[in-house]
């Protein structure tokens, strides 16, 4: 589908209200396009008004602008992550993931409720969020169509990144936050924040040039710790320091107290985006972190070692799904009813320790479900007799001595 396809047809375009979203929309609107953009409020740290959002898409010429209250939705997602641990490739917390399966859950919704059939994103050509935003609407709405500027001729003909991005607001007005001195690209969530593009694209940069939004860098954190803690009854969290507290007022709180001890800050990483390319980026996820490191204590005291291998397996899988948009199919859906069994369990109270970046276990109470006990103590007391040990050895070195008699193994002089 091209901007020709398109003249005179009324679309609903997700808007972030950055650079790309005020450039697309106005370029719309001068090929005979109407724009109703449809901007998520997702808690957004970046954002000091989100009427700010609103008066920045209708200046760049939109024919309406609808706020979707999505914050609910991004906050319970964020914790289905932490239940499943689903850090893709073992260091980034899904935030944009995350964000564009609420992103797009609220624009469908309300273009179904409007009878537009037609939606359109910013998402470049070469990376993820094209993928997610098309996989995630197709599986809500099989008949929608979608228009990607980035994949259309004539945009890229006038368009080739953020530096004619910014000339052309610039000779046209728009008012847009992106400057040259600020070249990099930022999107945010109440999860976190990802830094990518212009210098952050070179290896040889480091990754403090950022200004971190969501806290600070180690070294200017506070020299004194904080100790935090965290309350959970079936895998919610429902209270901080002895306060209840509704989801999304919990993150706000985390991220708070996280980002001022620099947890979670500036994490970099070059990963391996779906398409087939790596990127690098830069990112922000304090009170991800800190509530993500407190459940995985707990899931450490409450699960046995069968449990813990299945999880490990889960997590790592569920984390793919939502980093590549497919959250929602049957796959994701099974792991996910395997993950909340295990959150039934998980109630219990988590105290961490705060320093500089770090986080540390203080204690653990109130575990219902705990299988540490004094069988595991190097004193005498529990149920562990020592003397059954010698039976099981005789049985566990069975098999050894079979394989080394058979020469499946190799001796000393092998390994000389």
């Amino acid at each position: 589908m091209n901007v020709h396809d398109l003249k005179g047809k009324r679309i609903a375009f997700a808007a972030s209200g950055g650079l790309d979203s005020c450039t697309i929309t106005h370029w719309l609107t001068t090929q005979g396009v109407k724009v109703v953009c449809m901007t998520a409020d997702l808690g957004q740290p970046d954002e000091a008004s989100f009427d700010e959002i609103k008066s920045r898409m209708l200046a760049s010429g939109a024919e309406d602008f609808v706020g979707l209250p999505l914050q609910e939705t991004i906050a319970e997602l964020g914790l289905k992550v932490v239940q499943a641990q689903a850090c893709y490739e073992g260091r980034y917390w899904n935030t944009t993931g995350a964000g564009r399966q609420a992103i797009v859950q609220g624009v469908v919704a309300e273009m179904q409720k409007r009878g537009l059939s037609i939606m359109s994103h910013g998402a470049t050509g070469r990376g993820n969020d094209q993928v997610r935003f098309q996989i995630i609407a197709t599986m809500l709405d099989p008949d929608i169509q979608v228009y990607a500027p980035w994949r259309d001729p004539a945009f890229l003909e006038r368009f080739g990144g953020r530096q004619q991005m910014i000339d052309y607001c610039e000779q046209y007005g728009i008012p847009v936050k992106a400057t040259r001195g600020k070249p990099y690209s930022t999107d945010a969530n109440l999860l976190g924040l990802t830094h990518e593009g212009g210098p952050l694209e070179a290896l040889q940069t480091p990754a403090d040039l950022v200004t971190p939004l969501m806290g600070q860098w180690p070294e200017n954190a506070p020299d004194r710790g904080a100790t935090v803690a965290l309350r959970f009854e079936k895998g919610r969290p429902v209270s901080l320091d002895g306060e209840a507290l509704p989801l999304p007022p919990l993150f706000q709180r985390l991220n708070h107290v996280a980002g001022r001890h620099a947890i979670g800050i500036g994490l970099h990483m070059v990963e391996n985006r779906f398409v087939g390319v790596k990127s690098r980026g830069v990112y922000e996820a304090p009170g991800m972190e800190l509530l993500a490191t407190a459940y995985a204590l707990l899931t450490q005291i409450v699960l046995d070692r069968r449990a813990t291998e299945l999880f490990a397996c889960l997590s790592g899988y569920l984390s793919r799904q939502l980093y590549q948009g497919y959250w929602q199919d049957v796959g994701s859906r099974m792991a996910g009813a395997a993950v909340a069994e295990a959150a039934i369990l998980m109630t219990g109270t988590i105290k961490v320790s705060l320093y500089r970046g770090t986080i540390r276990f203080a204690s653990a109470s109130d575990v219902v479900h705990s299988l540490f006990n004094a069988d595991g103590s190097m004193e005498a007391e529990g149920a562990f007799d020592h003397s059954d040990a010698e039976g099981l050895l005789r049985i566990l070195t069975l098999g050894a001595r079979t394989l080394a008699r058979a020469g499946q193994t190799r001796g000393v002089s092998d390994l000389a």
